[in-house]
């Protein structure tokens, strides 16, 4: 399994890097292989005096190399040009990824939205699982927020097909994770399920399945507006991770993150794991 970790040599990025135990929960999850990716922006130009931004960022790839193989990984490094998240994306479905990483800062009290656009666009584009993994803020030599990246997950669904999609990933998230919640949010028009059916019967056929595989698992039924309800449930349980589809019933095709969903990444303490609908051939 490989996976793509982008990063742009800040403090915040290299802390995933630097996570012994984040590096832990990608091995136990079956990640083999990570490809290291920095972007030079496409209006910083190469012939500035002074200045070899490419020499400088393979040196610091060539630091993180050493950390992450030392940890058992094989590693590959990647500095390029152009728009990051085209180019992180474009390495991702390139190498055939089935993870990408990126770190983000959390909450300002003077920001409405808590990550930076690299982090925002490649969960609105990412061809692959997308694993948002928050950074402390406001210090100088900042950790992870949630170092045991899978532990307890807070898996959100409104019954869509790319809601079921990012519950498959617990087929090789199992290995890592020990507690899960399954969360879904009734609203007064919900497409997700039949008239006749009861969500929490539905909740529970998933939670057998988890339970199975030796995770305990609760279910917990809400009401309201889904992304604050979702928060909420951040809030009362604490998982380390929020795992949910990047898009649930928007008919909208070129829309692939739904407002959902952004508001989560943007707004939750701890991880969010995004999974994109499947592409089509």
């Amino acid at each position: 399994m490989k996976a793509v970790c982008a990063t742009d040599l800040s403090a915040a990025s290299e802390a995933t890097i630097q996570s012994e135990t984040c590096l832990e929960c990608l091995g136990r999850i079956g990640v083999e292989e990570i490809h290291l990716v920095t972007v030079i922006p496409s209006n910083v130009h190469a012939g500035m005096p002074g200045i070899d931004f490419e020499k400088r960022r393979r040196q610091a790839l060539d630091r993180y190399r050493r950390v992450i193989e030392k940890a058992g990984f094989d590693v590959e490094t990647h500095v390029v040009r152009g728009t990051p998240h085209r180019r992180i994306t474009g390495i991702a479905e390139t190498i055939g990824a089935s993870l990408t990483i990126v770190g983000s800062r959390g909450k300002s009290p003077l920001e409405n939205r808590v990550i930076g656009s690299t982090a925002r666009n490649l969960a609105r584009t990412t061809v692959t699982p997308l694993l948002v993994n928050r950074v402390e803020r406001e210090t100088e030599d900042p950790d992870v927020v949630r170092a045991h990246l899978f532990q307890r997950m807070l898996y959100a669904t409104d019954f869509s097909e790319n809601a079921e999609r990012a519950f498959e990933t617990f087929s090789y998230l199992r290995h890592a994770t020990e507690e899960a919640t399954l969360v879904h949010v009734q609203t007064p028009k919900d497409p997700g399920l039949p008239e006749d059916d009861d969500p929490e019967e539905t909740l529970g056929e998933l939670a057998a399945q988890l339970e199975e595989w030796g995770i305990e698992t609760q279910i917990n039924v809400r009401q309201g507006d889904p992304a604050d309800e979702i928060l909420a449930a951040e809030a009362e349980y604490d998982p380390t991770t929020i795992l949910v589809g990047s898009r649930g019933h928007s008919r909208l095709r070129r829309l692939l993150l739904g407002s959902v969903s952004e508001d989560i990444v943007a707004q939750a303490n701890g991880n969010v794991m995004l999974v994109p609908p499947e592409r089509l051939a």
